[in-house]
């Protein structure tokens, strides 16, 4: 069975985005070693879902970066175009983006007929109601929290509807010059 690994930037207070959505706090100058351990996370994935409101920016984000010269991050830029992409949705009626489709039943069930599927892993990026419906569901087998050395106070949360424990298995941590910290879980206990 696939596996669906959820990869999100954090705030060291536990936000994944400001109030109002603000992204502004995220570090971005990452070390050569960050980027490299980001390349292996993706080696074996061959699907990306998104929750709608994401994928009105990151899909068209991206496939602008195919433009960048080429540089050494053109075969990631290419891997996250060439992916295939489905959105979660409930205002959508057909996809407005190439390579992309459209998931409109319930959560569990579309997550669950994808991870049925022959392939690789699945990796989710979505915003904080989306990720929230995802892990209330136990749909998440791995976690990837890209933990950023700030503290913003308040903010868009992935926890805030949980309401029952949820215990994981640390995999790995480690720290990046950047200042960035990796937390790997497993939805797997041990």
């Amino acid at each position: 069975m696939r596996k669906l690994k959820l990869q999100m930037q954090l705030t060291l207070d536990g936000f994944c985005a400001g109030p109002n959505g603000e992204m502004d706090w995220m570090t971005w100058n990452w070390d050569q070693q960050l980027k490299e351990y980001v390349s292996r996370l993706h080696e074996n994935v061959d699907h990306i879902i998104l929750g709608r409101k994401l994928a009105e920016g990151f899909i068209p984000t991206w496939k602008s970066r195919l433009e960048e010269p080429a540089g050494e991050e053109t075969s990631f830029i290419k891997k996250m175009n060439d992916t295939p992409k489905t959105v979660f949705t409930k205002t959508l009626e057909k996809s407005i983006w190439e390579n992309t489709g459209l998931a409109t039943g319930e959560l569990a069930d579309e997550i669950s007929k994808m991870k049925n599927k022959d392939g690789g892993d699945i990796i989710v990026y979505g915003g904080a109601d989306f990720v929230s419906d995802l892990i209330v569901g136990n749909l998440i087998d791995e976690y990837q929290f890209f933990v950023n050395p700030v503290i913003i106070g308040n903010g868009l949360a992935i926890f805030n509807k949980v309401s029952a424990y949820q215990h994981l298995t640390l995999i790995q941590a480690k720290a990046f010059e950047c200042g960035v910290s990796v937390l790997n879980y497993s939805s797997k206990v041990k």
